[in-house]
């Protein structure tokens, strides 16, 4: 028997009442029954979802970024798709109205609204089934690519419980001892390694206000996850060599960029890109026959909005529908898979308006001008940018605010079920699609 069946058995096979390990807080809750929940898993109904999500991405990103990379008769691949609508974004939280992206994240997971910085937790802190360990248990294939942590706040929502979104250890250990992706791919190498032990990843020269260290406190989870099956790799040379079906790739500390004010160290150069690890996953995810789930994550689009890096947010957005194509190439080929493209909230306050030195936004109301850093209040305006395949036209960023904002943000989906996700509807709607094609 191979050793792809033999894990696929495996995971058939394990207890279906109650999957939870508890350390400081952290659980992942599965729902009974859920492996019997659609039937035998072969072609019955359609089994596989890719999930992608622009963090901090609404309207305007998706629309700068269609300027910015196809002009003005050109067109997104994330905007190709064939169904529309709109998500509200709110989260339960006892002092804030706008979401954060652990609320909005677990809403997508669970089903369920919380507070901000719960990980698929409800309100009073109890741990809620998620749709990553729901689709393990089963049978189904599971991954998740991000250019954050691995155990960032989306990605920890599908595949943890945690009262705390800080808590990226343990959410790492429970994906090890309790969830199980196959696939594992993005920055967060610290969080996985204990203090002293620095890895590939030494801390960067000059960051003495918050330097990227070690500091795992469960202990060394590579080795842990090398003893469980996984293939480690934490360079693009072991990346592209790797040919396991259970992988761990970690390639930077933290997230897989650096977030800072427009020409004050800011980075946007993932050592592996996103449309590569997206590659990757479903070359993997593909290989079982009951279908998979996985998620896909641009990270850099919220961080750099948060810095009112227009720039670098244009950058990310590049990358993003990269990872978007990858995806839908793979849907053309196979149909019975659901693809969404969403963003857990908007950041920024961004809007577009034409170049004018004229305009009062910002301070003294000049182009360009310098961007806000995280916690400002002033925040202006931005560029210009050029529009592509134009000598002529440009428009600038105008930020509002360095934090998220309330606003709806745009779905767009293609695939089973991608009909029910016309309209106007709470953020919780898209947990509904999703674990029906996954398990209904």
């Amino acid at each position: 028997m191979s050793t792809t069946r033999m894990r696929r058995l495996q995971r058939r096979t394990l207890p279906l009442c109650l999957a939870a390990t508890l350390v400081g807080g952290g659980a992942v809750v599965l729902l009974p029954g859920a492996a019997s929940a659609g039937g035998d898993g072969h072609g019955h109904h359609p089994r596989s979802v890719i999930f992608v999500n622009g963090d901090g991405m609404a309207a305007a990103h998706r629309e700068a970024a269609r300027l910015d990379q196809e002009g003005f008769d050109g067109q997104l691949a994330m905007d190709s798709l064939p169904i529309a609508g709109l998500q509200t974004t709110d989260a339960r939280d006892p002092e804030d109205t706008v979401t954060d992206s652990a609320a909005a994240a677990s809403a997508w997971a669970t089903g369920v609204k919380t507070y901000n910085g719960a990980i698929s937790v409800d309100v009073d802190g109890n741990p809620l089934p998620v749709i990553g360990a729901e689709a393990q248990q089963a049978g189904l294939a599971t991954g998740l690519v991000t250019t954050a942590q691995v155990t960032d706040a989306t990605p920890a929502a599908f595949f943890s419980n945690s009262v705390n979104r800080s808590a990226q250890d343990d959410i790492a250990r429970q994906y090890l001892e309790v969830s199980r992706p196959q696939v594992i791919l993005g920055g967060g190498e610290d969080w996985w390694l204990p203090a002293g032990d620095e890895g590939t990843y030494a801390p960067r020269t000059g960051d003495t206000e918050d330097p990227e260290v070690s500091r795992s406190t469960q202990g060394d989870l590579v080795a842990q996850a090398e003893g469980l099956g996984y293939e480690y790799v934490s360079t693009a040379a072991e990346f592209a060599a790797a040919d396991s079906d259970q992988l761990l790739g970690l390639f930077a500390n933290e997230e897989m960029f650096q977030q800072r004010p427009e020409g004050q160290g800011d980075e946007f150069s993932p050592l592996v890109p996103l449309a590569d690890m997206t590659t990757k996953a479903l070359d993997i995810l593909s290989e079982d026959e009951d279908g998979f789930f996985l998620l896909v994550e641009e990270e850099a689009v919220d961080e750099m909005s948060h810095s009112n890096n227009g720039t670098r947010m244009l950058e990310a957005m590049r990358s993003l529908d990269a990872a978007v194509e990858v995806a839908e190439a793979y849907v053309a080929e196979h149909p019975d898979t659901l693809l969404i493209v969403t963003g857990d909230h908007e950041c920024g306050g961004l809007t577009i308006e034409d170049v004018d030195p004229e305009d009062e936004s910002g301070p003294g109301g000049t182009l360009p001008q310098e961007t806000a850093v995280e916690g400002d209040t002033e925040s202006g305006e931005d560029g210009p940018f050029l529009v592509a395949g134009s000598e002529d036209y440009d428009f600038a960023l105008d930020w509002t605010t360095t934090g998220h904002t309330g606003v709806p943000t745009v779905v767009t989906a293609e695939g089973p079920g991608s009909e029910e996700l016309t309209g106007y509807y709470p953020n919780t709607h898209l947990h509904e699609v999703v674990r029906g094609v996954l398990l209904g």
